[in-house]
């Protein structure tokens, strides 16, 4: 126990000695110093220790951010209805098998009159914005006329080849058409008994060259729309030539920077240039020849106003005539309003325009190619065509167009027969010059004259049937001449009944022409010019084609042509083909290169 209570004592003594030490020291040291302490230690992470979120989180939500529940509350009315709901099921649309397109085609065909048909149409494109196409038709029908003195053969070769690019900023295409048909001037006078040694002489052969080089250019973004451009030749058997450059821009103007509510201002230009020349008159030795320079404007701008649609435009054209001498300015309106009745179902139309057109030879023997090639060429001038008319469709199925219009014309052509050089036994004349072939009063000269013609023109269509369609349009004209005798080979009433049926297998299609009775003349016998008019009957062609499918690349046709054989005239003199029936195979394919 002592010796505890010692070591206390000690303790209690040496406790005491040290804090009065410590403050004396403290006391002594007023600054106080820093040090940096660089405490190293090692830490290896586990992937237990991060924290992990869970799959799925449970989200507990204050009360300030809770969904409060809405309540609602209907309040039933009764209401009359006399509505009775019809039940029925929904009708499946029919859209058939879709028909798949092939770019390229050759079809070929036989006649019953030694007559072989080529038709072949060929594209290729070079890259994604270029392409190259090529078409070529062929037709011969060996001597098709019965009862002929003279051989009626004809062919027609037609190949075209256009090329198409698209640029950045437009599109221009290309190309060349070549086409070569011959015919022969058969319709000799039956009032001129011809011996068989003239006959044999007859050289009654005629065959027409034209070229034509055409190119068009598409700008995507510009005032200008669009320019196209040609070049054509074309010639006879006999040392005709003609010469054509033709170009037309359509340029487009937005008007909506004057006004928001204007609509865009279209115009277009043309300029043309033909020249042309026969080796001989039909009356002389000399050549003929003429030259047309033409410019044209034409501006036009539509608009409406309520139900009322609206279209002002003029053509203007000025016409230089080269080889007369001979300038004029001529200016045309061309103006149409009209008029929903009853929207869709009856729209009223009327109008006034105009137009000047330079008759070409080329145009000529496309409407008939029995001209003798000594024609006097003019430009036809209508002073205006005053109209009006009423349109619309029944149902969507039922579409109607019933017109009437009164125009005065200047220089209106007409194609009557040139006189006889040849009285039926004698080949040359007293000049000692061999008539040509078409000197036997075998051939057509233009004639014109200054006339007003009033037309009535209607047309119905109706596609109401499934995979049917049907129409029917009649023209009624009415001439006021003032030199010639009669509109020569010109109809007064002429209509046509159409219709086509197509299946997945089967199509067909029929074409039913009326052309009432028109005037042609006949000459006596040389030295008397004068002649008499007669009556050229009226005909009905009835014309039927169709065809089977075996598959999208295979199919067969049949075309019948005259199928009631009329040996009717469509120009005084020469008669027609009688019934035809071509027969022939048409192979579709994508490639063959």
């Amino acid at each position: 126990m002592k010796k505890h209570l010692s070591l206390l004592v000690l303790f209690v003594v040496a406790y005491a000695n040290a804090q009065e030490k410590n403050v004396t020291n403290k006391a002594k040291d007023t600054i106080i110093k820093t040090e940096v302490v660089n405490v190293v230690t090692s830490y290896v992470p586990k992937i237990t220790d991060a924290f992990k979120i869970k799959q799925k989180p449970v989200i507990e939500h204050t009360k300030e951010t809770q969904k409060k529940a809405l309540e609602y509350q209907i309040f039933s009315v009764p209401v009359a209805s006399t509505f009775i709901p019809k039940s029925g099921t929904m009708k499946k649309v029919d859209l058939g098998k879709r028909e798949k397109l092939y770019p390229n085609y050759v079809s070929v065909g036989f006649g019953n009159i030694l007559s072989p048909f080529l038709e072949a149409y060929v594209r290729r494109s070079e890259s994604y914005n270029s392409e190259l196409g090529a078409h070529l038709k062929f037709l011969l029908s060996s001597d098709p006329v019965a009862d002929t003195e003279l051989s009626s053969t004809f062919y027609n070769i037609d190949l075209n080849i256009n090329y198409t690019q698209q640029e950045r900023y437009f599109q221009w295409s290309a190309g060349l058409d070549a086409e070569k048909d011959k015919y022969n001037w058969y319709g000799l006078p039956t009032n001129i008994t011809f011996t068989e040694a003239t006959l044999s002489a007859i050289e009654e052969a005629q065959s027409y060259n034209h070229i034509k080089i055409f190119g068009q250019i598409k700008p995507d973004d510009s005032f200008l729309e669009e320019a196209n451009g040609a070049i054509a030749f074309f010639s006879d058997s006999f040392e005709s030539a003609e010469f054509l450059v033709d170009g037309n821009a359509q340029f487009r103007f937005p008007l909506d920077n004057f006004h928001r509510q204007l609509n865009d201002l279209y115009v277009n230009t043309t300029i043309n240039y033909l020249g042309g020349s026969y080796a001989y008159a039909y009356d002389a030795v000399t050549p003929i020849d003429y030259n047309f320079i033409t410019l044209g404007v034409h501006p036009t701008y539509k608009f409406n106003v309520q139900d009322l649609a609206i279209q002002l435009g003029a053509k203007s054209y000025f016409s230089m005539d080269t080889e007369n001498s001979e300038n004029n300015f001529f200016i045309y309106p061309d103006v149409e309003i009209s008029y929903p009745i009853v929207k869709e179902l009856a729209n009223v139309f009327v109008g006034a325009s105009g137009d000047l057109t330079t008759n070409m030879y080329q145009s000529f023997t496309d409407d008939n190619p029995y001209l003798s090639p000594t024609l006097d060429m003019r430009q036809t001038n209508k002073k205006f065509d005053a109209f009006g008319g009423i349109r619309g469709k029944l149902n969507h199925q039922f579409s109607y167009n019933a017109k009437v219009s009164y125009a005065d014309i200047e220089n209106n052509p007409f194609f009557v027969l040139n006189q006889s050089k040849s009285e039926g036994d004698n080949i040359a004349g007293t000049n000692g010059f061999t008539f040509y072939g078409y000197e036997y009063g075998n051939s057509f000269k233009v004639v014109y004259d200054d006339i007003k013609l009033m037309t009535f023109f209607g047309e119905v269509a109706f596609d109401g049937i499934k995979n049917l369609t049907i129409g029917a349009n009649a023209q009624f004209n009415k001439f006021t001449l003032t030199n010639e005798e009669e509109a020569w080979n010109t109809p007064k009433i002429k209509g046509e009944v159409f219709g086509t049926y197509k299946t997945n297998k089967w199509f067909a299609g029929a074409n039913l022409y009326f052309v009432g009775n028109r005037k042609g003349r006949i000459y006596d016998t040389l030295p008397a010019e004068t002649f008499t008019s007669v009556d050229l009957k009226s005909y009905f062609d009835v014309n039927f084609n169709g065809g089977y499918h075996f598959d999208d690349s295979f199919s067969v046709f049949l075309n019948l042509n005259n199928v009631l054989n009329n040996s009717y005239q469509r120009f005084n003199n020469f008669n027609v083909q009688g019934f035809q029936a071509m027969g022939g195979l048409t192979w579709k394919f994508d490639t063959l290169f």
